[in-house]
């Protein structure tokens, strides 16, 4: 039986849990939220509802080779990265502000309350239901010049290195990744002595945190 980890169970999480419902039949569903009200509203079959803060779950439960086949973000914070700060908080990483010349590189970007950078190749309100095609918008019909992941992980600023982890598409609007992507990510910025935008993201959108 297929795991997905589900963190965060505002609005978006709970659009996700019920559109994968209805793809994986055969799945359990672990929903984590530190909000009581929010895991009530979305009880249901073979969903486990865990109280809890998202990265202070992860830090708990996610261990290489032992975790779900899927984990989705659905919470205001940039999971990845307050992940990877806290595994790393022994050796002294710290998050610093994203360099104006990463910033002027890409698409119609705006800074997040963490100091986090969110890059899109929309300048419109996306529906929360994009299939996102391969190689054009649904909205627009226009072609893609480039993936947002490939152009995150293409990005060039002297003395950074980009570290991006790709969000597949597991149902129209929901994406995630697998637990050995972020150990991955997690083994990049351990073997890194240079500053890092260490970034999540998937064709058409992204958020980026630095770190050192």
């Amino acid at each position: 039986m297929k795991t997905i980890w589900i963190i965060g169970i505002g609005k978006f999480g709970s659009l996700a849990a019920d559109r994968l419902d209805g793809i994986y039949r055969n799945c359990r569903f672990v929903l984590v939220d530190p909000a009581e009200e929010n895991l009530i509203k979305a009880e249901g079959p073979d969903r486990s509802l865990e109280q809890a803060d998202g990265v202070s779950f992860l830090l708990r439960n996610l261990y290489p080779g032992k975790g779900p086949d899927w984990i989705i973000p659905a919470l205001p914070v940039h999971l990845l990265a307050q992940w990877v700060i806290a595994k790393r908080k022994p050796d002294g990483i710290e998050r610093i502000q994203i360099p104006k010349a990463a910033i002027s590189k890409l698409p119609n970007c705006f800074e997040g309350q963490n100091g986090d950078v969110y890059v899109s190749h929309a300048d419109f309100i996306c529906p929360d239901d994009c299939p996102e095609p391969e190689n054009v918008c649904s909205v627009t019909g226009k072609k893609r010049k480039k993936n947002m992941f490939d152009l995150l992980n293409e990005l060039k600023v002297p003395g950074f290195r980009p570290i991006v982890v790709r969000s597949y598409q597991l149902a129209p609007g929901v994406g995630g990744y697998r637990p050995e992507q972020l150990f991955s990510a997690l083994q990049k910025v351990s073997k890194t002595r240079t500053t890092m935008l260490l970034s999540t993201a998937c064709r058409c959108h992204g958020v980026i945190t630095c770190v050192k």
